[in-house]
C-alpha cells in the first residue's frame, strides 16, 4: 500500500478532521489560527500538530471500526479524539502524556466530545506506552524519537499490528504480521522530541 492508500479510509479521516474541529483542542489565544495548516503551541515545548501532517499519518495507521489503538504523546487530545471518532464505539482509544498539566487539560477536551471509549492519561515517567495482553494493533506516535524505540514495537500485536511513528524527521509505518517486522518510509515531516 502506498500513498495512493484505500479512499474510503482517506474519505473517513476528512470526515473525522470536520466532525471534530481542531479550536477545541487549542489554547484560548490560538483559536484564531486552527484553519491554519501549521503546528500550534500549546505549553511546555508542547505543539498541537499541523492538520495535514495528522491526516496522512490516521491515513497510513489505517484505523479499523472498533479497533483498539493507543495514541503517545496525546497532547491536546485532538488526535486522541479523532481515533475514537475513527474506531467508533464498539473501539476503545488509550491517549497518553507526558506532561501531566497538558495530560489533565487533553483529558478534560476529550471528554467534552462525550467518546467514552477513549481516555487521556498521563504516561508513567521512564516508561514508554503501555504493554497490553496480546498487543496493540495499532499505535499512533506522534514525537519523533532518535532511533525505532524497542518497546513500542514490542507492544504492537504481532499479526497485523501497526504504528506509525516519526523517527528522526522522517515518518515511518512499523507493521507486523507472519513473524515479520518490516518498517516502510513515507516522507519528512517537523515533530518535537519523544522524551
Amino acid at each position: 500500500m502506498g500513498m495512493g492508500a484505500d479512499p474510503q479510509r482517506a474519505a473517513d479521516v476528512a470526515d473525522a478532521m470536520r466532525a471534530l474541529a481542531r479550536t477545541g483542542f487549542l489554547p484560548a489565544e490560538q483559536r484564531a489560527y486552527a484553519a491554519q495548516d501549521r503546528p500550534l503551541p500549546l505549553w511546555h515545548g508542547q505543539t498541537n500538530s499541523q492538520p495535514s501532517t495528522v491526516a496522512t499519518m490516521l491515513r497510513l495507521l489505517e484505523v479499523p471500526v472498533g479497533g483498539r489503538v493507543l495514541d503517545v504523546g496525546a497532547g491536546s487530545g485532538w488526535t486522541t479524539a479523532l481515533l475514537a471518532r475513527l474506531v467508533g464505539p464498539g473501539g476503545s482509544v488509550l491517549g497518553l502524556e507526558l506532561d501531566p498539566q497538558l495530560a489533565r487539560w487533553g483529558a478534560a477536551n476529550l471528554a467534552a466530545q462525550r467518546m467514552p471509549w477513549a481516555t487521556l492519561e498521563p504516561a508513567a515517567p521512564d516508561v514508554l506506552g503501555r504493554p497490553v495482553e496480546g498487543g496493540w494493533p495499532r499505535i499512533l506516535v506522534s514525537a519523533a524519537p532518535r532511533s525505532m524505540p524497542a518497546e513500542l514495537v514490542a507492544q504492537l500485536a504481532e499479526d497485523g499490528g501497526r504504528m506509525v511513528i516519526p523517527v528522526r524527521s522522517t515518518l515511518q509505518v512499523v507493521l507486523r504480521a507472519e513473524g515479520r517486522t518490516t518498517v516502510t518510509s513515507h516522507g519528512s515531516y517537523s515533530f518535537v522530541p519523544l522524551r
